[in-house]
């Protein structure tokens, strides 16, 4: 379903804006989604062009609440501090938040040092291997589910990821594949490990109370978003490289 223009329904629209404002959740901590504008210093992004193409489309204003951490993210939506936010789809946060499909795909990927005898991702997953990831991220809900050998060492935040691995010394950093990318280029001696352990599905969501038309409309309203080249123009626009528009669905 995608919204062809229709205007929102008066009930719908307070569920999303119970407070006058479409609050959007926005983590700062995924590079794909949102940075600061370096002319400004105000957020930027694809996240933060859909928050604002959504609350256009609702008639309301945009009111961003900003993180530095997926996990803080999830907790301001699923605690309904912010009525909207943008996310990896998982299990586990979707006992609280209603997904929607996902607008865009992202790889994740390991980090190691040069001198590492890891040499594929299905090397990682073994005795005495430690992985850093960011604290309550994608990667971090995932691996925990799937690695059975290696231990998990939590950074606070996923750009924290790789000062974490080298001043701890750990053995492999997990997370965005163009943030361990652009921190490979800073920190000599690096490399990333060929191929991604995952693909990130990245949606938008609102808390489960807020019912289900509302969970429906914002199906449509990213279908609508996918549809009509906004999502591949926002990510031309920021210059993201590595990340894809996801296809359609129904």
């Amino acid at each position: 379903m995608t919204l062809n223009r229709i205007s929102p329904d008066a009930d719908v629209v307070r569920a999303f804006a119970p407070t006058g404002a479409l609050r959007a959740s926005i983590n700062l901590g995924n590079p794909i989604l949102a940075g600061k504008d370096p002319a400004t210093g105000e957020p930027s992004g694809v996240s933060i062009d859909l928050a604002r193409a959504f609350a256009e489309y609702l008639g309301v204003q945009l009111e961003l609440v900003v993180f530095d951490a997926a996990g803080k993210s999830v907790e301001a939506v699923a605690g309904e501090q912010a009525d909207i936010g943008f996310f990896a789809i998982d299990p586990v946060r979707g006992a609280d938040i209603a997904f929607t499909a996902p607008y865009v795909l992202i790889e994740g990927s390991y980090l190691v040092r040069d001198d590492s005898p890891l040499r594929s991702n299905e090397e990682v997953d073994r005795d005495g291997t430690r992985v850093t990831v960011g604290k309550g991220s994608a990667y971090d809900l995932f691996l925990t589910r799937e690695l059975k050998r290696a231990s998990i060492v939590r950074a606070p935040t996923s750009p924290a990821v790789v000062q974490t691995f080298i001043a701890q010394g750990l053995d492999v950093a997990a997370g965005v594949k163009q943030q361990l990318e652009a921190d490979a280029r800073v920190h000599a001696g690096l490399r990333l490990l060929p191929g991604h352990f995952m693909v990130i599905r990245q949606a938008m969501g609102t808390p489960k109370s807020r019912g289900e038309a509302a969970a429906k409309l914002l199906h449509g309203f990213v279908e609508d978003m996918k549809a009509t080249g906004f999502v591949a123009d926002a990510l031309a626009r920021h210059r993201i490289e590595g990340a894809s528009v996801a296809p359609a669905e129904a």
